[in-house]
């Protein structure tokens, strides 16, 4: 360590949420804003990873930051985007059945949307031909027009130019290591700050409890893989299918998302991961590992969630066939040989309550004496983002100052 810098607020994490949060604090101080980041590129874990989706706002329980937040973040992303010349599809999104159960949980979707005032509209088989014409589905549908899709590292460089050119510093390649008396000891050196903010991701509980924060939390890695569908059928779907949720899960299910260079994808699984960086197979694998398993064999022996079966099911979607089956029950025309691996895989940071065992559906900060946790930005984190970004500003970091907006 060689160098020892000073700044008033002091950020880890450049993704999604931490760039936003960086980007927004410079509107409304003057104060010095000090980025860093572990990796030397952006994008190397979930913000950069996740689909691109840019959600409605229609699956969240009323009354949760999720459902506050998302429709805003798509309408503001969205005119992001365009105003910066960004790629966007807004391509919408279906939701298709397979049985009774599942039109009562579209109906459930459908009353959501209307408390948080998203706009949907409940189909039959003949009008969902009409927008995806390979879709199945039994009786009913969903059709979400202002779904949109979008390319996350692309945000996240503009947002980045964005923030730099506000005044904010960002380092990457900085590696956080410790922490004592408002000192950050970094892999370059120690950094001075007034006030931390932690957007770590995967890392943020780590953070959070060496300053006596969120102890009863600890973050589950989850890892998505995608598959992706061979060029000559791309045409086949023109937006993205989704499955019916399991509302009791803060999944989505597999499904088909059609990416902004419009190559398909399907997926991603939620696979109990073995590590926060566990990408492939073994590797990315360290004590921690034991942790892991303890948790996982807490909700799997206590089988709430319906653990057990939700964990054998998504294990067996690393088979192709298991996976191709699933895909062929919300859409005609493609094959197993259509099906091929990708290298598109992400982690998923789920919180969970050590204390209830219970896994955390909506975001969740804290504040302590002189700093912010951003402990689950899971999805739609990455579409709720700048109101995101605001809310935190707002309420936990200026909370005392006159905003402006």
């Amino acid at each position: 360590m060689s160098k020892s810098l000073n700044t008033f607020y002091l950020i880890i994490g450049a993704g999604i949420v931490g760039l936003s949060v960086a980007h927004c604090l410079s509107k409304i101080t003057e104060e010095k804003i000090i980025i860093i980041d572990k990796e030397k590129y952006l994008g190397a874990h979930a913000s950069g990873r996740n689909s691109g989706v840019l959600h409605a706002g229609f699956y969240y329980t009323p009354g949760t930051l999720k459902a506050k937040l998302t429709k805003e973040g798509n309408q503001r992303l969205n005119e992001y985007c365009k105003e910066k010349g960004l790629k966007i599809n807004e391509c919408g999104k279906v939701l298709v059945c397979k049985n009774e159960k599942d039109l009562e949980v579209l109906k459930e979707l459908e009353n959501r949307a209307v408390i948080n005032n998203v706009e949907v509209h409940i189909i039959d088989e003949k009008q969902l031909k009409e927008i995806e014409p390979y879709a199945k589905t039994y009786k009913k549908a969903l059709y979400s027009p202002t779904t949109a899709v979008v390319d996350p590292k692309e945000i996240l460089n503009s947002m980045a130019e964005d923030a730099k050119r506000s005044g904010v510093i960002l380092m990457r390649g900085v590696k956080f290591v410790n922490l004592k008396n408002n000192i950050a000891f970094t892999s370059i050196g120690k950094i001075n700050y007034k006030f931390l903010i932690n957007c770590a991701g995967l890392y943020a509980d780590h953070i959070a409890q060496k300053m006596g924060i969120g102890n009863n939390y600890k973050i589950l890695p989850f890892k998505g893989i995608y598959f992706s569908i061979k060029d000559k059928k791309s045409q086949l779907v023109r937006s993205n299918i989704y499955p019916i949720p399991n509302l009791n899960l803060p999944f989505l299910g597999v499904h088909i998302t059609k990416s902004i260079n419009g190559k398909l994808y399907v997926g991603p699984t939620a696979i109990p991961a073995l590590g926060r960086e566990n990408y492939h197979l073994f590797k990315n694998i360290n004590k921690e590992i034991l942790e892991i398993l303890r948790y996982n064999l807490w909700f799997f022996l206590k089988n709430e969630y319906n653990y057990r079966r939700f964990t054998f099911n998504e294990i067996k979607k690393y088979c192709k066939y298991i996976l191709y089956k699933e895909v062929s029950n919300f859409v005609n025309g493609i094959s197993y040989h259509d099906i091929t691996n990708s290298l598109k895989v992400g982690i998923r940071a789920q919180l969970i309550d050590i204390k209830k065992k219970k896994l955390i559906m909506d975001f969740v900060v804290k504040r302590g004496e002189n700093s912010v946790h951003i402990l689950n930005a899971i999805s739609p984190a990455f579409t709720c983002s700048i109101p995101f970004a605001k809310y935190v500003v707002k309420t936990f970091i200026m909370s005392n100052n006159n905003w402006r907006n």
